[in-house]
């Protein structure tokens, strides 16, 4: 398959749960004119923390840099790879990086006639109250996500020796727990509001780890979800359509 546009963010490389080499598979098998790298690529706070950086993971920036020889790559910042920070306006390799990006979608009205939308895309940490004010709060929330991945894959070995699926401990926990649900609803309308700021009637962003697409009176909310447990992105079709895009 090829697409006018390919939006991933939340790889995380650098942590043990990265799905860094599905990831490589993703990239040679879907082809896009354009791959937006949409924040949290590399886990900068869970190599601070003495996370191991594996092959696989240089295999994902080698990868990246040799596509970007014919594809053109914007890399967003995320609050994970805020180092990324300084080096904003610049280029790695031929691959650019950016604080936001805006996309265009001429969508069909009749009679060939256009509609001009656009999209704002940005990683989603700059709304979020818990890094804007309380970054040490948001560092001890990742701390306690690594452990809920750590009691992920051990119950997952368990219910795979009993043939049952795989089940993700920390999604029924964002399910279940009211305060997380009220959060995403938070962030879903902040970001709708941020793009309506910024002259976009549609959004796109990363940070939650939770893919959506739907639209709303105020705009059209669209989140990739992440590399970690969902493996999805967002893409945009030669249909001039948008959507999740499941990797299995």
């Amino acid at each position: 398959m090829k697409y006018q546009a390919i939006i991933v963010s939340d790889l995380h490389l650098g942590t043990k749960d990265s799905r860094a080499k599905d990831f490589i598979k993703f990239l040679e098998t879907h082809q896009t004119d354009l791959l937006i790298l949409n924040g949290d690529i590399i886990d900068g706070w869970a190599l601070n923390r003495g996370s191991k950086w594996k092959k696989s993971h240089t295999n994902v920036i080698s990868k990246l840099l040799k596509l970007s020889n014919k594809t053109k790559i914007i890399w967003i910042r995320g609050n994970h790879d805020e180092f990324l920070t300084e080096f904003i306006g610049s280029h790695f390799g031929n691959i650019e990086i950016r604080e936001d990006y805006k996309i265009e979608m001429k969508e069909w009205v009749k009679d060939d006639i256009f509609v001009s939308n656009h999209y704002y895309i940005f990683h989603g940490d700059t709304i979020d109250v818990f890094i804007t004010k309380y970054k040490w709060l948001a560092k001890l929330g990742s701390i306690g996500y690594d452990m809920a991945l750590w009691l992920n894959r051990w119950y997952n070995r368990y219910r795979a020796w009993r043939g049952l699926p795989y089940q993700s401990i920390s999604k029924d926990i964002k399910a279940g727990v009211k305060a997380a649900t009220n959060y995403i609803n938070d962030f879903e309308k902040a970001a709708i509001s941020m793009a309506n700021k910024n002259g976009c009637k549609g959004v796109i962003c990363g940070h939650i780890h939770q893919p959506a697409n739907f639209k709303l009176p105020e705009g059209h909310y669209l989140n990739s979800g992440d590399w970690v447990e969902n493996r999805t992105s967002i893409v945009l079709t030669y249909e001039n359509e948008f959507q999740i895009l499941e990797f299995k």
